[in-house]
């Protein structure tokens, strides 16, 4: 009879033992760190034309006796370019790309059978000057460059400058005048700054 009880105490310890390994092996095996995924890759957006801007366009694929020239003009502040036999075009907000699209269709097949148009935008600068510490031209980065950050830009203020009649000038020869101190509390005053402009910081007197 002790036999048999001692025989029982062997199984259930062993059993004991085989479900405890059980338990332990599971919570191991989730617990494995898994291959990090590898990021994907970030699309690069494609620029987009802003106001103001000049834009070259060439037309091909044109008849001999039919040709249109080399055309260039600036993007104005309605968004919008007039081509050569009166077609407007809306053409901020979007890439070179869509705008060539857009000029094909506007043409063919109104006037041509077929016609093939490239867009090309010009190299971007506004120009800051006067009472600041690095006066020069700064390439355009791109939507959101205010007055503020043009002359940050360029250094920033000198302590001879007038900031409260700092001058922005537009590439339709629109003039605003901006009081850098109004506008640091104001962000409404802080004015976007677009291709070809002109930021122009005064003397203090």
């Amino acid at each position: 009879m002790k036999a048999v009880r001692h025989i029982a105490a062997v199984v259930s310890l062993a059993a004991m033992f085989l479900l405890g390994g059980c338990a332990t092996d599971s919570p191991s095996h989730a617990g494995q760190s898994q291959p990090a995924a590898s990021p994907g890759k970030v699309a690069v957006q494609p620029e987009l034309i802003r106001l103001n801007e000049l834009l070259t366009i060439t037309f091909s694929d044109l008849p001999p006796n039919n040709q249109i020239p080399e055309f260039r003009d600036r993007v104005k502040e309605d968004g919008t370019i007039l081509l050569p036999l009166g077609v407007r075009i809306e053409a901020a907000g979007k890439t070179a790309a869509q705008l060539q699209q857009t000029i094909e269709a506007s043409y063919v097949p109104r006037y041509y059978r077929r016609l093939t148009v490239s867009v090309k935008n010009e190299e971007r600068f506004y120009y800051v000057g006067g009472e600041v510490r690095q006066p020069n031209r700064q390439p355009y980065a791109g939507a959101g460059i205010t007055v503020l950050q043009a002359i940050d830009s360029a250094g920033g203020f000198t302590e001879f400058a007038n900031r409260r009649k700092v001058t922005l000038r537009r590439v339709n020869g629109e003039l605003y005048t901006i009081n850098c101190v109004k506008a640091l509390e104001d962000h409404s005053l802080d004015l976007a700054v677009y291709p070809g402009d002109s930021v122009n910081v005064p003397k203090r007197w």
